[in-house]
């Protein structure tokens, strides 16, 4: 039987589908209603000091479109919560004691000074929140006054807070990292180094998503002008997935619990966050698209799947996919696969051959005997997947290896069935001068 419930560094909710620090976790009306649409915790919208910041009376968000309108990316210029933090420490604390059972972590961004991480972490303690997560990654607005990125790019500054943070609280400590940064493993591992409990990435990405052409600034466009801000959406997963990956892989942090986070919008996507090393995710954009009821489905297909495949708790799972994540160098040469076509799927609509002859190896045929017909030619074909990806019919082309023995068309040698990576490869001067 599938059990979704989640221990996250000691932070039990129900599911481990958390809403992000994020505008729909602003206020006790909105957390109050995501709980009862079924989310297992959130992390509350992040606090700062009073006076309270301002943010802009006009538009804050970009958005990137498909053809059909479907929202692939959203730019944010929204700065941390704007209330007084006397009303959200009394609207925390009211939350926490009517939702138990649900995970409450507090997100918080202060000066860069350890007396006002200490006034703040003993005001949060007495709302009897799970948690704090320390906002090291807004790229804009609170970056220019020394607080969020401009901590998270600098490990040295996330190793001195962490322990600020550390020593003057009792809660979990999770440390939330910048995407903005050359190698996400520094960071990280200064967060393990100051004491963190656990890690959450990413946080959003530097970005213009684009050019009002008539008023000729930048988007979202307030009275004329523009700035860069936070990207977000389903546009950002790939680049999470390996943040995540990179993580969890890495020898100096390996074992650091993680919440994933960037792009999650289905049941899917979380596990592959959880099989890529994260203990839960949390979830934004994706709700500020359809709304809080989209975790239903998000937590209905989790247990389907996991039914299916067999696993009964989410740490069945978690992290299964990091020992196949490996280095380009490590990748199998002597692994040989070709396109296939399955005919009886296929609908005709060249978009494979056209891809192939203009830009990849010319391996797929439009012709055959004088018929419009989609074959693979594997005297040419590369097995580069490039066909897979830009089918429209799912499982209509698919990759298969060759058998070890069996003779390539395209090079004329027989597949080897011995694993030979770049280390070793004679073309490799590196390799060439090791066997000297």
């Amino acid at each position: 039987m599938v059990d979704l419930r989640s221990d996250f560094i000691g932070i039990k909710s129900p599911n481990p589908f958390w809403l992000a620090s994020a505008p729909p976790t602003d206020k006790e009306y909105n957390v109050v209603r995501a709980f009862k649409a079924g989310w297992g915790g959130v992390v509350w919208k992040t606090l700062g000091e009073d006076p309270n910041v301002v943010n802009v009376n006009g538009p804050r968000y970009g958005a990137i479109h498909g053809k059909d309108r479907q929202l692939i990316g959203l730019n944010n210029i929204e700065l941390i919560t704007d209330r007084p933090l006397e009303v959200n420490l009394q609207e925390i604390k009211r939350v926490k004691r009517d939702w138990k059972d649900r995970a409450l972590v507090v997100s918080l961004m202060v000066p860069c000074e350890e007396a006002n991480w200490a006034a703040i972490l003993k005001r949060v303690e007495e709302t009897e929140a799970d948690g704090v997560e320390l906002n090291f990654g807004c790229p804009h607005g609170m970056s220019e006054r020394g607080m969020g990125a401009a901590v998270g790019q600098v490990p040295e500054y996330i190793e001195m807070v962490t322990r600020w943070v550390k020593q003057y609280t009792r809660m979990p400590v999770i440390v939330k990292l910048t995407p903005n940064i050359t190698d996400v493993r520094k960071p990280a591992q200064a967060a393990k180094r100051g004491g963190a409990d656990a890690v959450s990435l990413i946080n959003t990405i530097n970005s213009i998503v684009g050019v009002d052409l008539d008023r000729m600034a930048p988007t979202p466009t307030v009275d004329g002008k523009g700035s860069h801000g936070g990207y977000c959406g389903p546009a950002v997963k790939p680049i999470a997935l390996n943040m995540v990956a990179e993580i969890a892989r890495d020898p100096a942090t390996r074992g650091l619990p993680i919440s994933g986070i960037g792009g999650i919008t289905t049941w899917r996507d979380a596990a592959e966050f959880i099989a890529l090393g994260a203990g839960n995710v949390q979830v934004c954009t994706a709700a500020m698209t359809y709304g809080f009821k989209i975790v239903e489905e998000m937590i209905e297909g989790l247990k389907d799947w996991m039914g299916e495949a067999g696993y009964e708790r989410i740490s069945d799972f978690s992290g299964m996919a990091v020992p196949n994540v490996t280095d380009w160098q490590y990748l199998n040469l002597n692994y040989i696969a070709k396109a296939k076509i399955d005919q009886d799927l296929c609908i005709k609509c060249g978009r494979c051959h056209i891809a192939c002859e203009d830009t990849s190896h010319q391996a797929i045929t439009n012709l055959v005997d004088g018929a419009r017909k989609f074959e693979v030619i594997d005297a040419e074909c590369v097995g580069c997947n490039l066909c897979v990806s830009v089918c429209p019919v799912e499982n209509c082309i698919t990759m298969e290896a060759m058998p070890a023995g069996s003779v390539d068309p395209r090079t004329g040698k027989a597949v080897n069935p011995d694993y030979a990576n770049w280390t070793t490869h004679p073309n490799n001067p590196n390799a060439l001068q090791a066997a000297e």
